[in-house]
């Protein structure tokens, strides 16, 4: 971080289901990175996936985070400079970054549904658990010539190598086409992606330190693609190792038993829960 900016992290979390324990460590760890430099955490609500969103669970989220010990100085339910502080109240910042993007020749139009792309890979080649590198598919269609519904994906530079410094895994690299694919801005339902929000609201904010789960490194890459093209300042990156059950399964929401709204009910202290972190 350039030493004039003043730290700024934030907790991102979305309302989907109950937080879990998994992310009550990640979000600690933000938490005292902010603390240890001095700077400000803020809150963001990231409750663009309509499918799964629940007003209670926005409700026990922010509940379980002030009883976890979570202090924050700009939120959804306190405001600040940077306002509105949900995802869905910031649906205008995100068109303008994809109208940029497609002005800028950065995106295509792609008719493919997951199971097109699935069968469309001869190999088991993965990019993430649940994706497979993209094929190209659409990748030299025109707009102008597509039909019906399609989401917008960002053409990556095939064969480049995205690096960057991790604070806590040290230096990473991948190699767009290789390691992760042409991903998608902005889905067939109108709804902008992760990877598009996350970069404009971290920008807009003035986030100058992303600190989240190792299951995002990846991510990592797209997103400094994404910074790029839209002529925005690359914050620094700091990703936790993940958390997994007595199975060795990384934690998940559905993993209702370690979600810190049941840990609470059964009597637990959060200096109990983070005694050994």
């Amino acid at each position: 971080m350039r030493p004039e900016l003043q730290y700024r992290g934030r907790l991102a979390p979305s309302p989907t289901g109950y937080l879990h324990l998994g992310h009550a460590r990640t979000f600690w760890a933000a938490q005292e990175r902010a603390r240890t430099h001095g700077g400000i955490l803020i809150l963001r609500n990231e409750d663009l996936d309509s499918t799964r969103y629940k007003m209670d669970f926005v409700d026990a989220m922010i509940e379980d985070l002030r009883w976890f010990g979570f202090e924050w100085s700009e939120g959804p339910d306190i405001g600040g400079p940077f306002a509105p502080y949900n995802q869905s109240e910031r649906i205008d910042l995100y068109r303008a970054a994809f109208e940029k993007l497609r002005a800028g020749g950065f995106l295509f139009p792609c008719t493919c549904s997951r199971k097109d792309i699935q069968s469309a890979v001869r190999a088991p080649h993965v990019e993430d658990e649940d994706e497979p590198i993209y094929p190209g598919t659409c990748r030299d269609r025109k707009s102008e010539v597509v039909d019906g519904k399609f989401s917008w994906r960002f053409r990556v530079p095939d064969g480049e190598t995205v690096s960057f410094v991790d604070g806590n895994f040290g230096v990473q690299s991948l190699v767009a086409g290789k390691d992760f694919g042409d991903f998608i801005v902005w889905r067939r339902d109108g709804v902008p992606s992760y990877q598009l929000a996350c970069v404009v609201d971290d920008a807009a904010m003035r986030i100058t330190e992303v600190v989240r789960g190792a299951d995002l490194l990846k991510s990592t890459a797209r997103q400094i693609l994404l910074y790029r093209a839209l002529g925005l300042t690359v914050p620094e990156f700091y990703h936790c190792e993940l958390m997994k059950d007595d199975a060795g399964v990384r934690l998940a929401k559905r993993h209702d038993v370690l979600s810190l709204r049941a840990l609470r009910e059964k009597g637990a202290s959060p200096e109990s829960l983070r005694q050994n972190w």
